[in-house]
């Protein structure tokens, strides 16, 4: 059956060294998307990436941020809560939380040709950040976000 709402409560966390990722919607449960929360502790920031199958847009939904874009990061751009962002296919970019407190978004990654056969799942995809990072899979992810902790409170 295929499933068509996804509730907060039952994101899967994975806690990278740089930044933190709640899974709402694995890319194998879509035709051609993922949904992930990001958030981003006062100074963090993901390693500057692109994604080269996929454009992805997200939503603010709170604190201050500063959007870097290029390989060398020359354009900036600040983020604060109700801000859309789109960063297309190739485009490298980084986003950094500038605040003193957290700095939370809803990204969705729009595949372009579907979901990618290479990496079909998160996990996969995971897998390969972590190998590229030398970051442990195993440490990273951490399983289901405690209610306290959810980017979403439930209401």
């Amino acid at each position: 059956m295929t499933q068509h709402v996804f509730h907060p409560g039952d994101a899967i966390r994975y806690r990278y060294p740089t930044h933190t990722n709640d899974l709402i919607m694995d890319r194998s449960q879509g035709t051609a998307a993922e949904a992930f929360f990001v958030i981003l502790e006062p100074g963090e920031a993901p390693p500057v990436h692109s994604h080269p199958d996929a454009e992805q847009v997200f939503f603010v939904l709170e604190g201050e941020g500063d959007l870097g874009i290029g390989a060398d990061q020359a354009q900036h751009h600040p983020l604060r809560a109700g801000d859309f962002v789109s960063t297309p296919p190739g485009v490298p970019h980084s986003v950094r939380c500038v605040g003193d407190a957290r700095f939370v978004y809803l990204s969705i990654d729009c595949f372009t040709a579907g979901a990618p056969a290479e990496e079909p799942t998160w996990d996969s995809h995971v897998r390969v950040m972590c190998a590229t990072n030398g970051w442990d899979f195993d440490a990273v992810k951490q399983g289901l976000v405690p209610p306290e902790q959810q980017a979403i409170r439930q209401r």
